[in-house]
């Protein structure tokens, strides 16, 4: 199923959402360089890398060849000046090609402007950030010796997605199975799709980052869930059900 629209109308406008969107574009289009062998020292100078955050050091020579976060063959590291910390945030905003690119910034855009309308855009980009930090963490909990780059916002996303599941499970979304636009419940579509990411076999997908997001924002929404439904019903009147 891939969604094309959600029925669940707001009376905000997602500055936040089309902020972040926006941002995402601009990075791929005008900071990654277009060649592999400039796009991948670009990923490993600026993503984060789980190695790097377990050991707190920045990758080697001899690891990045090897892959072997562990190799004790003594190296000079190859981005001596590498910031880790930022490494995190900066790869919320890189991605690996265009359908990468594009396929997380449409969830993004058909489950955010709702999320954004119920926190608020100064608790939407707190839950987009912590979503994210929760993604990251997740990854390199399950693989903390990788020494590839992780990147892609499909983990803060997961966080927003996370939170529509909580907050608009009834809400329908009209999704393309096949060739059919079929009406979905939200809470069946968002479920099915925290379900696939236990299925993914591709050792390029990072569906673990996916599964901590999710968590995370099921976590916060429900937390929260009371305030932030409140919050939606004064926006749009009595009328309004969740």
């Amino acid at each position: 199923m891939f969604p094309i629209r959600d029925v669940n109308p707001t009376r905000i406008t997602p500055l936040l959402t089309l902020l972040v969107i926006a941002a995402n574009v601009l990075v791929f289009f005008v900071l990654q360089p277009t060649s592999e062998q400039e796009g991948m020292q670009f990923t490993f100078r600026h993503a984060a890398i789980a190695c790097e955050l377990t050991t707190g050091e920045p990758l080697n020579i001899a690891q990045i060849r090897s892959g072997d976060c562990a190799s004790s063959v003594a190296s000079p590291p190859i981005f001596p000046q590498k910031r880790l910390a930022l490494s995190v945030l900066v790869s919320f905003f890189l991605h690996g090609n265009l359908i990468h690119l594009a396929g997380n910034m449409w969830f993004l855009w058909v489950f955010g402007n709702n999320v954004e309308e119920a926190f608020g855009h100064v608790g939407y980009a707190l839950l987009y950030l912590i979503g994210g930090l929760g993604a990251t963490l997740a990854f390199v909990m399950a693989h903390p010796s990788a020494t590839d780059p992780l990147i892609g916002a499909s983990g803060a996303i997961a966080a927003v997605l996370g939170a529509y599941l909580v907050l608009y499970p009834r809400h329908t979304v009209l999704s393309l199975v096949f060739v059919v636009l079929v009406p979905v419940p939200a809470a069946l579509f968002l479920g099915l799709w925290f379900l696939g990411q236990f299925a993914v076999t591709d050792p390029g997908v990072a569906w673990e980052a996916h599964v901590g997001g999710f968590v995370v924002g099921v976590g916060v929404a429900a937390a929260l869930r009371q305030m932030l439904l409140g919050r939606v019903r004064r926006l749009h009147g009595r009328a309004y059900a969740d």
